[in-house]
Formats: structure tokens, sequence, C-alpha cells
């Protein structure tokens, strides 16, 4: 059955079963964050007992790895899947990360968790890319930011849900407990997209040679960078939230999963706003998405005192860093020709730079002996170079229609 004769009943559990893959994909990415004490006390256990700041620091280098997997990834896997049918490579995808998050579990030291992260992320963008597609298809003209939304949407109440579930078993039962329900997720959403995503046929005439082309494009490259610099605003704060929430704050362990399910609402609130306002103005929605989330920062930045205050700045951060997902999704699939399979996976590569850029940042300047709430500013000084990316590629694009017309 083609999208085009599918019900629109038969097209929501479609994109609900890409939402589960995204939730997996969420959860696998961003619960490492509250676990990292733990992950550090378990793996690194000569840096913890010397200085819990800098095996904090030494075990935010996995989330590096599993975004330095995700950018490898995106545009390669991606590229070679443009010419298979979407619904078989989206199956490949979420067996891939689900292979992934089982080594994640059953790897013994700190080098082969790593290992094992990277392998996880190799399909993440691929899988977003491809979805999104499937999504904006199913949706039609006029729709393509809320279809993208629509996926995404699994990767923000993963926040609400799965993260911080997925935090306080890892603090009750052992962080690898975690994992192992990303594991259990990615077998539904596998199972899912099998039985109601419709068989969609690639372009059997695409070769990864000619999907790379891409990149000759410079607003590809632009938009990329958006994410890639933007987002680490969100990733500088986000991987620290544990540390920040019980050495700034003052708050018990217990407390983490809060600031992480405040921040999930703001993205599931935020991601939808976002979606409108790209279908309605996307040059506007990149703009406003940037400029709100330097100054997002800048309140977690301010209110980092108190258990109270974070938590309330967090589903305000996590709300305005949501905005700017489906713009930049939108923007990449509209500069890139046609070429829009790798493209659309590059949002996810841009964000996971992001992550791995805020994440390494955010740990170096904690390591300096700046303290915990130093990401915060950080993320002020990327947001904000952010929207400086997001200015040029317009005033670019003007004077391009400019000098054809």
């Amino acid at each position: 059955m083609s999208s085009s004769t599918l019900s629109r009943g038969a097209a929501k559990w479609a994109l609900l079963s890409l939402a589960i893959g995204s939730f997996g994909i969420g959860m696998t990415e961003f619960v490492s964050m509250g676990l990292l004490p733990g992950i550090a006390a378990d793996l690194l256990p000569a840096a913890w007992a010397s200085s819990r700041e800098q095996a904090v620091a030494q075990a935010g280098l996995l989330i590096s790895v599993y975004a330095l997997g995700v950018v490898i990834g995106a545009p390669l896997i991606a590229g070679y899947a443009a010419r298979f049918a979407r619904q078989r490579a989206l199956i490949v995808l979420a067996s891939g990360l689900l292979v992934g998050n089982v080594l994640t579990v059953l790897a013994p030291t700190f080098e082969t968790v790593a290992a094992a992260r990277f392998l996880a992320g190799l399909p993440h963008g691929a899988y977003f890319g491809i979805a999104a597609l499937v999504a904006a298809d199913l949706l039609g003209p006029g729709l393509r930011g809320q279809g993208v939304a629509v996926v995404m949407s699994g990767l923000t109440v993963a926040n609400v849900v799965g993260v911080p579930l997925g935090t306080w078993l890892g603090q009750l039962a052992g962080w690898r407990v975690a994992y192992a329900v990303v594991v259990g997720v990615f077998v539904l959403a596998a199972l899912l997209i099998a039985l109601v995503v419709p068989a969609m046929p690639g372009d059997r005439s695409r070769s990864l040679r000619h999907e790379l082309g891409v990149f000759r494009i410079g607003q590809v490259w632009l938009a990329f960078a958006m994410g890639a610099i933007g987002f680490g605003a969100f990733f500088a704060i986000y991987s620290y939230i544990a540390p920040l929430m019980t050495e700034v704050a003052g708050a018990p362990e217990w407390a983490v999963p809060l600031a992480l399910v405040a921040a999930g609402l703001g993205m599931t609130v935020g991601n939808v706003l976002g979606g409108i306002l790209a279908d309605r103005n996307l040059a506007r929605a990149l703009v406003v998405a940037f400029v709100l989330l330097a100054a997002g920062a800048a309140v977690v930045g301010v209110a980092a005192a108190t258990p109270v205050t974070l938590v309330a700045s967090m589903l305000l951060f996590g709300a305005i860093s949501a905005l700017a997902s489906p713009a930049v999704q939108t923007r990449l699939m509209d500069v890139s020709g046609d070429r829009p399979t790798i493209a659309a996976s590059l949002n996810h590569s841009g964000m996971n730079v992001g992550n791995s850029l805020g994440a390494a940042l955010g740990g170096g300047v904690i390591a300096l002996g700046w303290g915990y709430v130093a990401p915060a500013w950080l993320g002020v000084a990327l947001a904000l170079a952010g929207v400086g990316i997001v200015l040029f590629s317009l005033a670019r694009e003007r004077r391009a229609v400019a000098v054809t017309a």
C-alpha cells in the first residue's frame, strides 16, 4: 500500500510507530546525562575516588562518542539507504539501534562501553532523516514541519517519560538497567514499523556518490552549522543537569529526574509549536528560536541556585530548545535540491555535533574549575553564534535571489 492510498487511521499508526523509534533514540541519547555520576563511579573508580568532577567530566566523553557515531553514520548510511524501500531501511536502522544498546548493556569496561555507544549512534541520524521523509509524505504538502514534529515528538516525550524513568531505574538498580529498557523499546519499534508503515519504494538509480553531492551546497552547510553550534547551547547545560541539580542547587539525587521531566515537558510543547511556526514562516522561526535559546540559557544560569527555580528554568529552557528543531530540519530539506535523504538526516548530525561540542566544552569549563554553572553561560555564547549563522544564511539567500532576478 502506498502512502497516497493510506487511510487517516492507518497513517496515524504509521506515524506512531516512527515516533516510538524516536522515543527509543531520545532515551538512549539523553539518559546518559542523568546517570553520569553512576557511570563514572562504576567504570572509572580510580578517577572517581580522586576527583568526582574530573570523573564526571571524563564520563561525559561517552556522550561525545555517541554523538560522533551519529555524525559519521547519518550521511553515509542515509546516502546508501536512499536507493532502498524506506520501510525496509527503517526496520534495519531500528535493529541496528537495538544491537548497539544490547552491546552497551553487556560491555564490561569504559573503553568497550565507549565503543558500544559509538556503534549505537551510527543509525541514529539516518533513522530520523528517513522517518522525517516518510512523515512528510504521509501528511502531504504544507504540513512538512508538523510531520517532522510528529517524528520528533517521540524524542521529546522520551525526555518526559523515558529519560526520567531510565534515570530513576539506573540510580536504583544500576545504570545498565536503563539501557536494557531501551532495548525493549527498539524491539517494539522494529515490529510496528514492519507491520504498519507503508512500503515506500526507494530510487534504485540513486548512488551514495550522487547523494553525497549535497555537501557541495553552501546553504546545506549553513543549515547544518545552525544545529551544530546552536544546539550546543542546549547540550552544554543538559549534559550536566545531574551535578547542576545536586551540587549547585543542593537537591538530593532523587530530584534529578524532576529536572529531566521539566525539560522534557517543555521540549514536547516547544516541538509542537516549532512545527507550526516552521510551516507559517520558516525564516522567522529560525531567528526567533535561536534568540530565545540564548535567553533561556541565561535564565538557567541565574536560576540554578535553588531546586525549585532550576526545575522551572529547565521547563522554560526545554520548550525554547525544541522550537528550532523542526525549522532546521525543514530548512535542510528545502535547500538540498534533489538529495533530500542525506539532507534530512543532517539535522541530527548537526544536533549531535552540538551534543558532542556542548558536552565536551561543558566538561572542559567544569574541569577548569569554573563550576557547574559555567556551562549555562557557555550555552548563551553558543546560541548567539547560532543566531549569527541563521542571519548570515538568510542574507546570503536573499542576495542569491536578487542576483537571479
